[in-house]
């Protein structure tokens, strides 16, 4: 296969992708969406102070896992070392953005 009918089945490739880890992405967060639904239900229908604590902590460590699948996600993405910087960012580098990046990780874990 030449060179540039390559690159163009790369960017096919690496967009299906991205509109895969973005449906798999939300598929996940109406997921959560129906577990806070519930857990509402719960609250509302006077169940135990225990169940709804262990619903309530199982809905956030699902919403935990997508945020840091999220963070890979722009990490991993191709265009990630390429991608200007945010405008309140000028002048970043991609190895800062990837610092930026790790700290907010930890700061949220």
């Amino acid at each position: 296969m030449p060179a540039p009918e390559r690159r163009k089945a790369d960017r096919a490739g690496e967009a299906e992708a991205t509109a895969s880890a973005r449906r798999a992405l939300v598929l996940r967060l109406k997921r959560i969406e129906g577990q806070l639904r519930g857990i509402q239900s719960m609250i509302e229908a006077d169940a135990d102070c225990e169940a709804i604590a262990q619903q309530m902590s199982a809905a956030r460590k699902a919403l935990d896992k997508t945020y840091f699948e999220l963070a890979a996600c722009a990490i991993a993405h191709p265009r990630f070392a390429a991608a200007p910087p945010a405008p309140d960012r000028a002048g970043e580098r991609p190895g800062e953005r990837l610092l930026r990046i790790t700290r907010t990780l930890a700061k949220y874990a």
